[in-house]
């Protein structure tokens, strides 16, 4: 197993700051009940699914669960789990020290999570949010199919 990523508190003492405009941003950014959380709740909903949300007994938390049918669902946002990281990580001009541990460690936990919901006979599905805003339809219907798989 790779070695646990250290990521910095974010304090001044340590050198890092941000600006009352950026901070006042970054404090509107939600972490339960995004909306593309909720477009694939409401079409799951529509689709007859019964699901929990955010279920905290389970690794990484998952976004949503399908206990019947052994079944997790991720709705991944961009930054904070690095959609394209090799190439968003150059972009980043401020307080790099930071965010490349912090976004680093979020992707090496989520390989964790996932690998401990699978140990525990999860299937785990992980969309990233321009997928699932992009094309909602297709996302569902990637877990109709995963819970369709486990009716067989």
């Amino acid at each position: 197993m790779n070695k646990k990523i250290k990521v910095l508190k974010f304090k001044k003492e340590l050198g890092f700051q941000t600006t009352a405009e950026r901070s006042a941003l970054m404090s509107k950014i939600r972490s339960t009940e995004t909306k593309p959380e909720q477009l694939l709740k409401k079409e799951l909903w529509k689709a007859g699914v019964r699901y929990r949300i955010n279920v905290k007994a389970l690794p990484g938390s998952p976004d949503i669960v399908v206990r019947k049918k052994m079944l997790v669902v991720f709705a991944d946002g961009e930054f904070w789990h690095g959609y394209n990281w090799d190439i968003k990580k150059k972009k980043i001009k401020t307080n790099r020290k930071f965010w490349i541990p912090k976004i680093e460690r979020n992707m090496q936990r989520d390989i964790e999570n996932t690998k401990a919901l699978k140990k525990l006979g999860f299937k785990v599905l992980r969309f990233w949010e321009h997928e699932i805003k992009k094309d909602t339809e297709k996302c569902v219907k990637k877990i109709m199919s995963a819970i369709n798989k486990q009716m067989v």
